[in-house]
């Protein structure tokens, strides 16, 4: 297995997506990118200890790539937003790859410039790419959270459509 550091505002759309991608075996939402060890959900939503909310993703890199799963990052959020995602606003919601090796990185770097030179997007994208870094789960209750409360209004209005488009697009890669 090997695995994958996405933020990409707030971590239970990219959970929920990233559950139904064939090739990726376990999805844990949690926090990178930050000064404090072991913070929690309070601590980040203030923005002062520097965590962006992502999912550490565990994938099985014969059957889907990480360029792949980059794939799916950049079609389900906007990554031309610095340091927001819809109404969700702070740090904490950036665009950020933890590369977790060169080769993430090289990967990471070229589809970003990929993207910028094919105008896929009205702006550029701000997606910061990073190192590795510390990953801290989030608390219990973040964790598969989409699949228990789908009828929540976050879950239902942010949450499920970006479910959806992923299923519209990548129909050859849901589990």
């Amino acid at each position: 297995m090997n695995i994958a550091i996405l933020g990409g505002g707030c971590f239970w759309c990219l959970e929920a997506v990233f559950e139904e991608v064939r090739g990726v075996e376990k999805v844990i939402s949690g926090y990178a990118g930050g000064l404090r060890p072991n913070p929690s959900y309070e601590q980040i939503c203030t923005g002062a200890t520097g965590h962006a909310e992502v999912v550490q993703l565990h994938f099985d890199p014969a059957v889907i790539s990480f360029r792949q799963l980059l794939e799916v990052f950049f079609a389900i959020h906007d990554p031309t937003t610095p340091n927001r995602q819809g109404n969700d606003i702070g740090s904490q919601y950036r665009s950020v790859i933890f590369c977790q090796s060169d080769s993430q990185r090289l990967d990471a770097e070229a589809f970003i410039a990929e993207l910028n030179n094919g105008k896929h997007y009205p702006s550029p994208i701000v997606t910061e790419v990073k190192g590795e870094t510390p990953f801290y789960a989030a608390e219990e209750y973040h964790q598969h959270y989409f699949a228990r409360n789908p009828r929540q209004g976050y879950c239902q209005f942010v949450v499920a459509p970006k479910v959806l488009k992923f299923r519209n697009y990548f129909k050859n890669w849901q589990k």
